[in-house]
């Protein structure tokens, strides 16, 4: 296996969640690139977004992924991560990508509020739109996708079992 495990998906897909577990279970270290944009910032995602707009909020996503330097580290992208052409190209040689797909239905159980989460999305937009707009992106860049159709021990595990699978092919 490459040295990193990437995780893209749709905001909600539980990334952040699904990868603390999976560095626990790979014993690697655990970066969360929405946090580190925060802590760059000092600002929340929402007020990013307020304030900056989605192409200024991109910007700043850009460059956190094109500058992030780890090493055996299970990696949850923001959501809009993949919209990110020059970052993603870069942090997705240093691993295998991983799609967290769930579909739009499941996402809107899970999202509630979606402006307070700092989703970059248009007016009018609904989660179904987006994840429409989003998938190609999503698909271009995913070495492996796993459908949730579980928990998130599920899917830890789904993602683990696709990980040894490739170890093997390698």
């Amino acid at each position: 296996m490459n040295m990193n495990v990437i995780l893209i998906g749709m905001p909600g897909v539980g990334k952040s969640t699904v990868g603390v577990l999976l560095a626990k279970a790979l014993g690697y270290s655990f970066v969360d690139t929405d946090l580190i944009i925060q802590s760059e910032t000092g600002m929340k995602l929402s007020d990013i977004l307020a304030e900056k707009g989605a192409e200024g909020f991109s910007e700043i996503e850009n460059d956190v992924l094109w500058n992030l330097d780890a090493d055996k580290a299970v990696i949850a992208t923001g959501g809009s991560a993949v919209l990110c052409e020059k970052g993603m190209r870069k942090l997705t040689e240093s691993g295998t990508t991983v799609y967290l797909f769930l579909p739009p239905e499941e996402l809107e159980k899970r999202l509630g509020n979606i402006k307070t989460r700092g989703v970059v999305m248009r007016e009018g937009e609904t989660i179904a739109d987006l994840a429409a707009e989003r998938a190609p992106y999503y698909e271009k860049y995913a070495d492996v996708t796993i459908r949730e159709t579980g928990g998130i021990e599920d899917t830890v595990k789904a993602v683990l079992d696709a990980l040894g699978s490739i170890d093997k092919k390698q």
